[in-house]
């Protein structure tokens, strides 16, 4: 069987001495969208940290396109191509919409309008907004913005760490449409949600976490139509 594009294989370690993850597996090919959901406390958000370098695993591996990178630091990631935007703390809120963006592509040494202009197409209301300073935005605009500074690095894997928190259903909804769009270029997403059925709605792939190990491991539409998964993780 062909190793997976993106894989954090059987990953155990934590925080201090205690893991958080117990040989938890999660991984995604290229183009699909990838989600993990389950309670507060899973290891969500520790198993995308681990994967993109922030966390030292005690156990097991993550490989990319073949690649051993499990040693790597995260701004080695992203050279290799792996994107990820946190749940706080990811735009520079006195800069503008475009130096967010421009801060964004820092490894780069090429063009980048080109880039740029793609990401304005992706969220017309950036374009807009350019000259803007970000902390002006609203709660889906910032988030727009720190998908797009993500972008900028041309990844092959985008990480996002709740990209829906605190927003609105009708941004919601706008973001997971793009999200679906940036898929569909052929760019991978992993992704953490506590939007659990709208998330596993448009996954292809998701990962239902307990206790920091794969309790689910499915089609986004199997998990859906499984009695245990919906009645415990779905609210029926």
């Amino acid at each position: 069987m062909a190793e997976p594009f993106l894989i954090g294989d059987t990953m155990t370690g934590g925080y201090g001495s205690s893991d958080i993850l117990n040989a938890c597996t999660i991984a995604v090919e290229k183009g699909e969208i990838a989600v993990i959901v389950g309670p507060n406390g899973a290891g969500k958000s520790t198993a995308m940290k681990a994967i993109f370098g922030m966390l030292s695993l005690r156990g097991g591996s993550v490989r990319l396109k073949g690649e051993d990178i499990t040693k790597l630091s995260p701004q080695d990631r992203v050279s290799k191509g792996m994107g990820f935007v946190p749940q706080t703390h990811n735009i520079f809120t006195s800069m503008t919409v475009e130096e967010n963006l421009e801060m964004g592509a820092f490894l780069r040494r090429d063009d980048i309008n080109g880039t740029l202009n793609q990401v304005y197409d992706l969220f017309p209301i950036l374009r807009q907004k350019r000259y803007q300073p970000a902390g002006e935005l609203s709660g889906g605009q910032r988030q727009q913005v720190a998908v797009g500074r993500a972008l900028m690095t041309e990844p092959s894997v985008l990480m996002l760490d709740e990209p829906t928190a605190g927003v609105s259903p009708i941004v919601m909804d706008e973001l997971f449409d793009r999200i679906i769009e940036i898929a569909r270029s052929g760019i991978s997403i992993l992704m953490v949600e506590q939007n659990a059925r709208q998330a596993l709605n448009i996954a292809d792939k998701g990962y239902v976490l307990v206790q920091g190990a794969n309790r689910f491991t499915d089609t986004g539409a199997a998990l859906m139509a499984d009695d245990d998964v919906r009645r415990s993780f779905l609210g029926g």
